[in-house]
C-alpha cells in the first residue's frame, strides 16, 4: 500500500480555513435559507473578509459543492477498501451506508455527546440541497461524477473493461439511486426514519440485479 505524503502546514492551514468558511456558511444557510444569506454575511461569521471567503470559493454554492465532493470521494474509497470477495451488492451497500452515515451526521470524530446536535446539522444541510433547486441541481451534477468513479472501481475489481461491459455504469447507477432514495425518504421524514434500515432496504431491493453475472 502506497503511504501518501503527510499535508504541508500550508495545506494545513488552507484546509482549517476552508473548514471554517464551510461551518460558517452551512450554518447560516441552513438558519436563513440560501437565497437569504450573503457572502458577506458568511465572511462576518468566520471572522474572515470577504475577500479571504473568494480566495476559496467562487460561490455560495462552492461551499455546499466542497461537502458533496468530501461525500464522493468517501464512497469510492470505501468500495476501493471493500473485501475482494465480496459480492457487488454487499460492497455497493457498504459504499453506501458510509455515504449515508454521513449524511445522517453519524461522524466518528464527533463525541456521544454532540452527535445528536451533528445530525440535526447535517440533517439540515441535506434538506437545505434536496430543497433549493440551484444546489440540488449541482448535487445530481456531482452525481453524475460520483457514478464515473464507482463505475471504474467496480471494473477494477471485476476484471471488466469499463469501455465496453454495461454493468459496472449500470450497477454504479443503481448503487446512487438507492442512495438518492434512501437520502430523500430520511430527508422527508425529518430525520425520524432510520438511515441504515432504509439502506438496507433499499439494497434487499436491487440485490438481485447487482449479483448478476456481469458482462
Amino acid at each position: 500500500m502506497t503511504t501518501l505524503p503527510a499535508p504541508s502546514l500550508a495545506e494545513r492551514k488552507r484546509r482549517l480555513v476552508a473548514d471554517e468558511l464551510t461551518k460558517a456558511a452551512l450554518s447560516l444557510l441552513v438558519q436563513q435559507g440560501f437565497d437569504a444569506v450573503t457572502v458577506d454575511e458568511i465572511a462576518a461569521s468566520a471572522g474572515m473578509s470577504k475577500r479571504t471567503f473568494f480566495r476559496y470559493f467562487a460561490s455560495k454554492e462552492d461551499v455546499v459543492v466542497r461537502f458533496l465532493a468530501e461525500l464522493g470521494a468517501g464512497m469510492r474509497a470505501e468500495l476501493a477498501a471493500r473485501p475482494a470477495g465480496e459480492s457487488p451488492s454487499t460492497a455497493l451497500r457498504h459504499t453506501v451506508r458510509a455515504a449515508i452515515d454521513a449524511c445522517a451526521g453519524h461522524a466518528d470524530h464527533v463525541g456521544l455527546a454532540g452527535r445528536a446536535d451533528h445530525a440535526r446539522q447535517t440533517l439540515r444541510v441535506v434538506q437545505l440541497i434536496l430543497g433549493t433547486p440551484a444546489l440540488h441541481a449541482r448535487f445530481l451534477e456531482r452525481q453524475a461524477n460520483w457514478r464515473e468513479e464507482l463505475a471504474a472501481e467496480l471494473a477494477t475489481r471485476l476484471g471488466l473493461d469499463l469501455a465496453t461491459s454495461l454493468y459496472p455504469r449500470l450497477a454504479a447507477g443503481t448503487a446512487l439511486t438507492a442512495f438518492d432514495v434512501v437520502l430523500q425518504r430520511w430527508s422527508a421524514g425529518d430525520g425520524t426514519d432510520d438511515p441504515a434500515a432504509l439502506t438496507d432496504q433499499a439494497f434487499a431491493a436491487v440485490a438481485p440485479a447487482l449479483d448478476a453475472t456481469p458482462r
